[in-house]
């Protein structure tokens, strides 16, 4: 038996409903704050994340999944969405074809990593973007997507985060300030830090070792090192926040672990994901699309991880359910008519099962009540004679027999609430 790759896995049948009911709520959110989807391919040129998501990331460093192919190209399994979303943003000219810039895209992503709850290397993303917008009312809109998007899971006890990193302008001034405050204690943080600090010194927040936080946690906080500007924009990120009613937590050290991030970032954190309990998250990039290539365009998004967020859905949220009905044939003489009542049945939209191979009524009828099945429709000969078809509700016993041409108009009825 071959097994599945470390780091993947299967979407059995048991769970399917829930993940679906995400990827729902998260097209129909996105579509009503006027978002249009996208879908990118899953491989991409190497340089497309080297150059955009950053040389000194983690991500970069270690986690791609990259290989020459028979061409001679260095090709890598996207691990993020943002920078294929602006390589697609600019090659296709959508700023042309778009009144706003608005996109979102569901699929997989790929990376190296150690998997644990909620994490996997294969990973499943919604990503939503916007482009060429610079005002901190979208910065708001944006976050305002985000939590509504959780809200519509019924997911509880979420908490907004956000944080503003700075720009060019005030950035290195914080950086060096850190690298001040850190100073002979440097080499007590672990390796990963150490060279987090030659590279992106902000970086040095994203540590998860233990030992390293009580050193981290007094180190001086990006919001009192701002820039007029940045401190301008982010005020303005609160006030439309605050417009909105969202609660939400200033923390100086959600940085992101991303190299592009300028001014706004943000992340909504789950209750029960222990230490990877990042929702979904995200921030301004006001320098991404011109670094790729194309035109001098500011953009905000954010990534929600759907692994994470179907295990924080309430356990009755996305249930799938049993069909709807399971149509039994009495007599070999039925089958063929049993076969369309069931083709019938399922292009007028309800779930309908059937047995094959022309088995008994005894064992058709076993395997309607394995199949947890909510009707029975009984097709034997006395109701093939008079144009009839028996429908027993499962949970009462109870039968009645109605002319063929009212069945489909009796499970409209009855069967309303169900998820077709």
């Amino acid at each position: 038996m071959i097994s599945g790759i470390r780091g993947t896995r299967d979407i059995l049948p048991s769970e399917i409903g829930r993940w679906q009911h995400v990827e729902r709520v998260a097209a129909d959110v996105c579509a009503r704050y006027g978002y249009c989807e996208v879908r990118t391919p899953v491989i991409e040129r190497e340089d497309l994340f080297a150059k955009g998501t950053g040389e000194s990331t983690d991500i970069v460093q270690k986690e791609m999944y990259a290989f020459t192919d028979k061409g001679g190209d260095r090709i890598t399994l996207r691990p993020e969405a943002t920078p294929s979303m602006v390589r697609a943003f600019v090659e296709h000219s959508l700023e042309q074809d778009l009144l706003f810039a608005k996109l979102y895209s569901l699929g997989p992503m790929f990376r190296y990593e150690r998997p644990q709850k909620g994490r996997y290397r294969q990973f499943h993303q919604l990503d939503v973007e916007v482009f060429g917008l610079a005002d901190p009312a979208i910065d708001g809109e944006v976050i305002d997507l985000a939590v509504t998007f959780v809200e519509e899971l019924d997911i509880a006890s979420a908490e907004l985060v956000i944080n503003s990193v700075g720009c060019g302008d005030c950035r290195p001034g914080y950086s060096a300030v850190l690298l001040e405050a850190l100073g002979s204690r440097l080499p007590e943080l672990c390796g990963d830090c150490q060279r987090r600090a030659s590279t992106n010194p902000l970086r040095i927040f994203d540590c998860k070792v233990p030992a390293d936080q009580p050193l981290i946690d007094g180190l001086p906080k990006s919001e009192n090192f701002l820039c007029e500007a940045c401190r301008d924009h982010f005020e303005e990120v609160k006030r439309h926040l605050e417009i909105y009613g969202h609660q939400y937590r200033v923390s100086h050290r959600l940085v992101r672990g991303l190299d592009y991030y300028t001014r706004t970032t943000f992340e909504i954190i789950g209750s029960s994901l222990g230490a990877q309990n990042a929702l979904l998250g995200g921030g301004r990039y006001d320098h991404l699309v011109k670094q790729l290539g194309g035109p001098d365009r500011p953009g905000i998004g954010f990534a929600a991880g759907l692994e994470r967020l179907v295990l924080e859905l309430p356990d009755e949220k996305g249930s799938s359910g049993p069909a709807d009905v399971f149509v039994v044939a009495f007599g070999q003489s039925t089958w063929s008519e049993a076969r369309v009542l069931a083709r019938d049945l399922r292009r007028a939209g309800f779930r309908t099962l059937i047995d094959y191979g022309e088995r008994s009524s005894k064992s058709q009828m076993k395997r309607a009540n394995r199949s947890n099945v909510q009707r029975m429709l009984i097709l034997g000969e006395d109701e093939l004679a008079s144009n009839k078809v028996t429908i027993k509700e499962m949970e009462t016993g109870h039968q009645e027999t109605l002319p063929r041409d009212e069945v489909i108009g009796y499970l409209a009825l009855h069967c309303q609430g169900v998820t077709l």
